[in-house]
């Protein structure tokens, strides 16, 4: 019985050693506690000790276990890991990890990311917010936009232009507003929920494109030439980096530079000839600057290296002969300006090169990193925008719209779908407020840029489908009133661009984050290669030995949470979100015991092994945004009210995750998923979806005017102006409200229930039973006009839904 008690507690003090990640030093020191207890007890023997000392003393003597253990590791190490190539290791190394690298390391630091600061707006840009955002959203009639002019009318355009809409990336002392990530995507929101053409043609120059690697890259020459003018609107940019063979995959582009010498202007100058031919490319018809991706080419060496340079990001002026632009395309009934350029031969001075001829080949490394800041503000921003705006008006529209005498928000069918466009909008606004934090705190968030990219815009598509669903004939019939069609029509537009979602799913977010935020893996990959052949044995031994650590504690992390339902680990508060953080301290520790066993079992194949790095990505993916969302409910001041969207964004991510996490253990190399489900899921999945009570509520608060309704919207166009069918939608919600105790009041008089309908006709009622006073009169009438504005839709004359095409239509030639 005393040995027994022994190995228990030489296991509890292991194991307690690895869960808390002490080093092995102290580890080791613990277990020789132990055994020493045992000799003064009398139960440990000699023979005991030799085993202990045999396999600890190899281990803690560090020069001993570089040369006769981490020597040999290091050499099959590098037969089974492929070297990457220049664009993957330029794609891995751009960029930088923040709180999601605590996420992946399986002991989330909860201080840590309530400790970061909350995103607020400035009193400038607040202003411009409530200023020329709002104006500028009155001056546009989608209907007009999307179906008359197929372009933003001209006078909108010149005002963007005047107020600086496309500056607000651009340093003041250029003339820019040099405004935060946050405030841009402030910005981006608003706009977005009334109109996906305005919000994109503000997003695109404010994201990837001329000014955000002109400012970061550029000469001194080029920014005080371009920077200044594109500030003030006198230049439009574009950026063409998509080509018809290479979109996702775009360090395959096809477009090409020669370096050589030729006449610019009159003078013979060293240049580079371009040929490109490149598709959707946003604004590109009236860009007057276009920045362009392309290949360079040295075979005459002329700058002095290698014949072939790499990527490269130019600046062309589209009125230099050969520049094509101008045409469009047509992407789903979305008129924002995106279409082809091409040119053949146009020969350009090097200087052009962005960051001048020294910059020549580095143009990859420049786009992942200013890639990753636009693509952590623009689509997750629309999206966010899109879906707050959603909210809004379904919640309005569901307690206007009656059948079956009763509000059909009242109906559960209906709670359902509401429910999720309810949570979704809270935890997108979060996600998008985390997000800017990181960018305005200096990170460039590769990892979590394709996060926010892929699951905004995704969770942004299924809330309108059931915003749609919801809506009826009211979404599906489009005009004026009809504020929900054209983005169903749009949102896979945001599905596709800038990494379409199935590869940033499959590929991306793991594929990066596996390597960036893995604490260790990053380390022996480069200390691997490493040309100091003792540099890279001595920081490959601290590396492999960190991980083993690192695995060994993950795996008791996730058993012993496991066995407990993590109900004993750190929370840092003890209300109801206690157990969502208690969650995800066990799926992070699962996350990163799962990245391990799946990186030791597949190795390099692991990167082709989709699915699995799918899965993988959506744990990392999930864990955020329940970080995010629990982020914004501790910024917010931890308000009660907003309790049931917090509860159900957070419950139904971390269903997701678990789905994801089932998926994963079902399909996991070797066959090893039936032995660790036993470890990860040993009493069955912990999780369960949001209830039915949960809808409930959020669908009462998508229904009530509270604080909390408020705060979903925060930030939307909801100004009851000409135009705006949403905001005209509002105003009849608040008087259909204040209309129903007018009407229980006649029907009380009247000795009977008259329908919920015809509000002119039960103020007629009222007025001739004389309880009603004038004001109360008006209310009806106008909230009977509100009311069939709402749910009516609109017709047309045959003639007006005809193209108006002047001339034939023409058939742009193939290149």
């Amino acid at each position: 019985m005393t040995t027994l008690l022994l190995i228990i507690a030489m296991i509890f003090v292991l194991g307690t050693m690895s869960y808390l990640r002490v080093s092995l030093v102290t580890t080791t020191i613990a277990a020789a506690v132990v055994l020493g207890v045992g000799s003064a007890m009398d139960i440990v023997g000699s023979a005991a000790w030799i085993v202990f000392l045999v396999l600890a003393l190899p281990f803690n003597i560090k020069s001993f276990r570089q040369n006769f253990i981490s020597r040999p590791l290091l050499k099959v190490y590098r037969g089974i890991m492929p070297e990457m190539s220049s664009t993957e290791k330029e794609a891995i190394e751009a960029g930088t990890t923040w709180w999601e690298a605590d996420l992946f390391a399986g002991n989330p630091n909860w201080s840590k990311l309530h400790n970061y600061p909350q995103s607020r707006l400035t009193a400038e840009e607040q202003a411009f917010i409530d200023g020329p955002v709002e104006e500028v959203c009155k001056m546009v009639n989608q209907h007009q936009v999307s179906h008359e002019l197929g372009d933003l009318p001209q006078e909108v355009w010149q005002y963007l232009k005047d107020h600086g809409f496309f500056a607000m990336i651009i340093k003041k002392k250029y003339g820019g507003l040099e405004y935060s990530a946050y405030a841009q995507s402030r910005v981006l929101q608003k706009l977005a929920g009334l109109s996906s053409e305005l919000a994109s043609t503000v997003g695109v120059p404010n994201s990837l494109g001329p000014g955000e690697l002109l400012q970061h890259y550029g000469t001194t020459e080029q920014q005080d030439h371009y920077l200044p003018r594109l500030a003030k609107g006198l230049e439009v940019p574009c950026f063409a980096l998509t080509s018809p063979e290479a979109g996702s995959d775009a360090g395959s582009i096809p477009d090409f530079g020669i370096v050589c010498k030729g006449e610019f202007q009159g003078e013979e100058v060293l240049g580079m000839k371009l040929t490109w031919n490149k598709r959707y490319i946003t604004l590109a018809p009236v860009a007057t600057v276009l920045g362009l991706a392309f290949k360079l080419r040295d075979p005459d060496r002329l700058l002095g290296g290698d014949e072939e340079l790499g990527i490269t990001c130019a600046l062309i002026p589209t009125d230099i002969p050969g520049v094509e632009t101008g045409r469009r395309h047509f992407p789903l009934n979305c008129m924002f300006q995106n279409g082809p350029t091409r040119g053949n031969e146009v020969f350009v001075p090097l200087s052009f090169i962005i960051g001048g001829p020294e910059m020549a080949g580095q143009g990859w490394r420049m786009l992942v990193e200013c890639l990753s800041v636009g693509r952590g503000i623009t689509l997750p921003s629309n999206s966010a925008g899109g879906v707050k705006t959603a909210a809004i008006a379904t919640g309005a529209y569901a307690r206007i719209r009656r059948q079956f005498k009763l509000p059909i928000g009242k109906l559960e069918g209906i709670e359902e779908p509401m429910a999720r466009i309810g949570g979704n909008a809270y935890l997108m606004d979060a996600v998008t407020s985390l997000t800017t934090t990181a960018i305005d705190l200096g990170e460039k968030p590769s990892v979590i840029s394709a996060i926010v990219k892929f699951h905004l815009t995704d969770r942004m598509q299924k809330c309108v489908i059931d915003a749609m669903d919801i809506h009826g004939g009211k979404g599906v019939c489009l005009g004026p009133n009809n504020y929900l069609g054209r983005g169903y029509q749009a949102a896979p537009i945001a599905i596709t661009v800038e990494g379409a979602n199935i590869l940033t799913r499959s590929m991306i977010i793991y594929g990066q984050g596996a390597i960036r935020c893995h604490p260790y893996v990053l380390a022996e990959m480069e200390s691997a290669f490493d040309t100091d052949a003792s540099r890279g044995l001595m920081n490959f031994d601290d590396a492999i030995f960190g991980h083993i650590g690192f695995a060994i504690s993950n795996f008791t992390r996730s058993f012993w949470m496991g066995l407990t339902g993590a109900r004993f680990s750190n929370s840092p508060y003890s209300d109801k979100t206690k157990r969502y953080y208690q969650q995800m301290n066990r799926f992070s520790a699962n996350l990163a015991l799962l990245s391990d066993l799946a990186m030791g079992t597949l190795g390099g194949n692991l990167k082709r092994k989709e699915r699995i790095s799918a899965r993988l990505g959506d744990l990392l993916s999930q864990l955020y945004l329940v970080s995010a969302t629990l982020k914004r409910y501790q910024d917010e001041g931890r308000l009660t009210e907003d309790l049931p969207l917090v509860q159900w964004a957070v419950e139904d991510s971390l269903y997701k995750l678990q789905d994801s996490l089932d998926d994963l253990l079902n399909n996991f190399p070797m066959g090893l998923g039936h032995a660790l489900r036993w470890v990860i899921f040993p009493f069955g999945r912990p999780v369960k979806r949001p209830t039915d009570t949960l809808d409930h509520k959020v669908a009462q608060i998508m229904q009530t005017p509270c604080a909390s309704r408020d705060r979903l919207g925060k930030g939307q166009f909801f100004t009851n102006s000409e135009h705006n069918a949403v905001g005209i939608q509002e105003q009849t919600f608040i008087d259909i409200l204040a209309c129903e105790p007018l009407y229980d009041k006649v029907c009380k008089a009247a000795g009977k229930r008259l329908p919920f309908m015809w509000l002119d006709k039960i103020a007629a009622e009222g007025k001739a039973l004389g309880i009603l006073s004038e004001a109360e009169i008006a209310l009806l009438e106008r909230a009977e006009i509100g009311r069939m504005k709402s749910i009516n839709v609109d017709d047309f004359d045959t003639e007006e839904l005809r193209a108006n095409i002047k001339g034939p239509v023409k058939q742009e030639k193939a290149a």
